[in-house]
């Protein structure tokens, strides 16, 4: 399912589960700023509202401010660690524990939410109140795209779309002038447009269901985490030879 890459002839059902990350990263990060005002992936928000916090004398906010996305890079790490554990091993990576990790995470914000670990759902940010929420939602995100990213040799980021506007830019000039690269830049563009699908439903669920719209995210992390089980028991099958 994850194992692709931009220079393969890939499934279309590969395709769909790309664009499918993608739409749940946009939810999350959608998610994670109608629940407290923040974003859960932007690295240079994080940074931003940090300096903020430094100029108003506000050093504790501001340390914990610039901490969070180093659960982004936890998550990236967790995913690098298993993959080359697998690679020292010399298996092909599976994916189920890395999603099944970002699966419980998504599932500890919609069951503390609910509970009011994180105060009212879409209050201003206090990062004595939503440390815990969005450090869960970083790792979360930042698992996802560490395993797309090495699923994909590379080649896709989900969670975020910087990377991808500027790769799409290059690679539209390219286009332009060899007339090449058009299944790529396709690809780009659907990524973009999945992520800012999945923000934009996030505005409607969100706004019915406040921290139980976490339920789509984990829904699609829970489906991933499970196909990825059934893929490695069905690989792990001896082939019957035919008498």
């Amino acid at each position: 399912m994850f194992r692709h890459s931009l220079n393969e002839n890939v499934q279309f059902k590969t395709y769909i589960d790309w664009f499918t990350l993608s739409f749940m990263a946009g939810n999350i990060n959608a998610g994670g700023y109608l629940a407290c005002r923040q974003f859960v992936s932007h690295v240079t928000g994080f940074a931003t509202m940090a300096g903020i916090s430094f100029e108003k004398n506000l050093t504790t906010e501001a340390l914990a401010l610039l901490s969070i996305p180093l659960f982004f890079l936890i998550g990236v790490m967790i995913s690098g660690f298993l993959y080359e554990r697998s690679q020292s091993a010399e298996k092909k990576m599976n994916y189920a524990l890395t999603m099944g990790l970002s699966t419980l995470l998504i599932a500890l914000v919609t069951i503390g939410g609910s509970l009011g670990w994180f105060g009212a759902f879409g209050e201003p940010s206090e990062i004595k109140n939503d440390f815990l929420l969005l450090a869960c939602l970083c790792c979360a995100s930042g698992l996802q795209n560490g395993a797309i990213s090495l699923a994909s040799n590379y080649s896709i980021r989900t969670t975020h779309l910087t990377g991808t506007t500027t790769d799409l830019g290059l690679g539209l000039i390219k286009s332009i002038r060899s007339k090449t690269n058009n299944r790529m830049n396709t690809l780009r563009l659907a990524t973009i447009v999945s992520f800012i699908f999945g923000s934009f439903t996030a505005a409607f669920i969100y706004s019915q269901f406040k921290y139980l719209g976490f339920l789509v995210p984990m829904i699609i992390s829970l489906y991933y985490t499970v196909i990825e089980i059934i893929n490695s028991k069905n690989s792990c099958k001896p082939v019957r030879e035919f008498q």
